[in-house]
C-alpha cells in the first residue's frame, strides 16, 4: 500500500498554534485528543501541535470497511493531513497504540519526517497479540458494551497516576467511542500492528520517553536501546501516560530534541 494514496483523510485533526514546524500526534486505544491536553500549551511556544484522532475514537469517524483500520492504511491516512498541510517534512510522536503507528509511518517514509517521538508502546515493540484473541476480545465487548469497556487495562479510570482532571475528560471521551471502530481496531489494527520485526532498519533520528512505572513496558526497553538505531532514551517518573504524568519533563525533552534540528532551543 506505500504507493497508494488518498484524498481526503479519514481522521479528524485539529492543528494548534501558529510556529512552524508541524508535530503530529497520535494517542493510544481508548484515548482522544485529551491525551495531549497537559501538553498543548507548552507545545504551541514552539511549534504546531496536529492532533489525530483514531478511527472509532473521539471525533473521528468509524467506517465500516476493515481495511480502513490496518496500520498501512492509517500510514496513508497520516500522509494525507501532511499533504493537505502542505509540509513536506515534520516531526511525528506516538502514544501507546498511537507509537505502533507513527514509528511505521518513520519506517514507511522516513524522507517527509525529520525526527520522532514515541512513548512506552507494548504496541510497537512487543510481538503481535494472536488474530483469534483479540476477535475474542472484539466479541466480548460487542456483546457487553460499556460495561465490558470498564473492565478494559487501559481504561483511564485503572490508571492510578493519572491526574484526575485529565482521567474525567479522558472518560468523558469515552461516551463519543464507537464500538464498531473500536472492534475493528482490535480485530485488524491491534493484531498488525507491531514494528519489532523491522525497526533495526529505522533511519529517523528518534527519541523514547518512558514512564519507568509502567512494568509492562520495562523489559522492551533494553530492547529497543538495542535494536533502533539512531536512538535516544530519556526516563520520568510517569506512568504508561508519560506525557501526562511527567507533563513538565515530557515538554521540555520534546522542545530540546527538536531544537537539534532547529537551530535553536525557539525553533
Amino acid at each position: 500500500m506505500r504507493g497508494d494514496k488518498i484524498e481526503e483523510p479519514l481522521l479528524y485533526y485539529e492543528v494548534h498554534g501558529t510556529r512552524r514546524p508541524y508535530l503530529l500526534l497520535v494517542h493510544g486505544i481508548l484515548s482522544s485528543r485529551v491525551q495531549w491536553m497537559p501538553n498543548l500549551e507548552a507545545l504551541t511556544a514552539f511549534c504546531r501541535p496536529v492532533i489525530v484522532e483514531l478511527l472509532g475514537h473521539g471525533r473521528s469517524p468509524a467506517p465500516d470497511d476493515p481495511e480502513c483500520y490496518t496500520p498501512d492504511r492509517y500510514v496513508l491516512e497520516f500522509e494525507s493531513i501532511r499533504e493537505k498541510l502542505g509540509v513536506d517534512r515534520w516531526f511525528v510522536c506516538g502514544q501507546s497504540l498511537g507509537a505502533s503507528l507513527t514509528l511505521r509511518y518513520g519506517l514507511n517514509h522516513p524522507e517527509h519526517i525529520i525526527a520522532q517521538i514515541f512513548t512506552n508502546s507494548r504496541s510497537a515493540l512487543a510481538e503481535n497479540l494472536p488474530e483469534e484473541r483479540m476477535k475474542k476480545v472484539a466479541k466480548r465487548l460487542e456483546e457487553g458494551g460499556r460495561k465490558v469497556l470498564e473492565e478494559f487495562p487501559l481504561h483511564p479510570s485503572q490508571n492510578r497516576h493519572l491526574n484526575f482532571k485529565i482521567k474525567e475528560a479522558l472518560i468523558d471521551d469515552l461516551n463519543l467511542i464507537n464500538f464498531q471502530g473500536l472492534s475493528h481496531n482490535l480485530q485488524y489494527l491491534v493484531p498488525r500492528c507491531s514494528v519489532r520485526k523491522m525497526i533495526h532498519e529505522n533511519q529517523v533520528p528518534t527519541l523514547l520517553v518512558v514512564g519507568k512505572f509502567d512494568k509492562q513496558f520495562a523489559p522492551l526497553v533494553s530492547f529497543a536501546e538495542k535494536t533502533i538505531p539512531n536512538l535516544e532514551i530519556l526516563v520520568y517518573d510517569g506512568g504508561h501516560a508519560v506525557n501526562i504524568d511527567a507533563a513538565e519533563q515530557f515538554n521540555g525533552a520534546v522542545q530540546d530534541f527538536m531544537s537539534l534540528f532547529l537551530g535553536g532551543r525557539n525553533g
